[in-house]
């Protein structure tokens, strides 16, 4: 029920005063009676008056009651009634309304226990129908929220609950929806805003997905190991058939081994001979050769460190 406007008061306490002042304009000291009179008729004046104005908001709709029937629905703004004949038992508010529902312990199809919480959003298309065909229709509408996400849950995989959350809104609105049409309300949307399940089976859970990662990340591996010796073959394959790039490959890699080391290097001698290296003398001062290019190198980046 809302309460009473300013301005209705405002009006009962101008009418009121208007007869205050006209009962003390007549007064008479030989008749007292008839002032009081005056003064109780103006009384009465101003709150038939006020009763009958009454100021709706611009979201508020009226429902008007004649000796018990619907007469009509009236507002926003300035209107009027019949006082004693006419009583507005509801104001029904005509904005989108937010409810929030939710579902404790309640079994999935695999028999999970969960608790889900959503949101409601919904509004008031016929206030005529809310304030006639259901006594309480906020309670009704949220009773009706939570049995429908029971429901729901009841026929629902955990698996498809924890990744299908906006199909499970839209399962909801479409239920909710049809249970409260006759009321007319209109459901917007519903947003499911947390699936809660038990630590254990939320540890259970934790630890099949890393063990699913682990087994994606060695199949990974295995395949790439695959795939390292098919080219280590085909590489095998064109070495047999070109010795000469055999033969640089094999230069190259002691190269590599002998600059970036700085160290002895042991091969074979049938290596040295293959890659034409000449006798151990000769590799040696390759060796020394590279050694002192690297420290050469070394002291002028010294040098010019100090020099700065």
């Amino acid at each position: 029920m809302k309460s009473k406007s300013i301005f209705s008061f405002f009006i009962f306490v101008l009418i009121l005063g208007i007869g205050l002042a006209a009962a003390y304009a007549v007064y008479d000291v030989s008749n007292v009676g008839k002032t009081a009179g005056i003064g109780v008729a103006t009384f009465l004046i101003a709150i038939l008056i006020s009763s009958a104005i009454k100021v709706a908001d611009p979201w508020d709709k009226a429902v008007v009651l004649r000796l018990g029937h619907f007469h009509s629905l009236r507002g926003p703004g300035l209107f009027f009634i019949i006082p004693i004949l006419d009583t507005i038992p509801y104001w029904i508010d005509t904005r989108v309304i937010t409810t929030s529902f939710k579902a404790e312990k309640t079994l999935t199809k695999d028999t999970v226990p969960v608790d889900v919480d959503a949101v409601l959003f919904w509004k008031v298309m016929d206030p005529q129908k809310a304030a006639l065909e259901v006594a309480d229709y906020l309670s009704a509408i949220s009773w009706a929220a939570q049995t429908a996400l029971r429901d729901v849950i009841g026929k629902t995989m955990l698996s498809d609950m924890l990744e299908g959350r906006d199909k499970i809104s839209n399962v909801l609105q479409t239920i909710i929806d049809e249970r409260t049409e006759p009321w007319g309300i209109h459901v917007n949307s519903v947003e499911v805003k947390d699936v809660l399940i038990p630590p254990a089976l939320e540890n259970a859970m934790s630890m099949q997905a890393q063990a699913e990662r682990e087994r994606q990340a060695r199949v990974i591996l295995g395949d790439s190991e695959r795939q390292v010796a098919e080219k280590f073959g085909e590489a095998a394959l064109t070495y047999a058939n070109n010795p000469v790039a055999l033969h640089l490959r094999a230069m190259n890699m002691l190269y590599e081994g002998l600059k970036q080391n700085s160290t002895i290097v042991i091969v074979p001698s049938s290596a040295i001979d293959t890659m034409q290296l000449g006798s151990m003398a000769g590799l040696t001062a390759l060796t020394m050769g590279i050694g002192q290019d690297k420290t050469a190198k070394e002291n002028s980046a010294i040098a010019k460190a100090s020099a700065d």
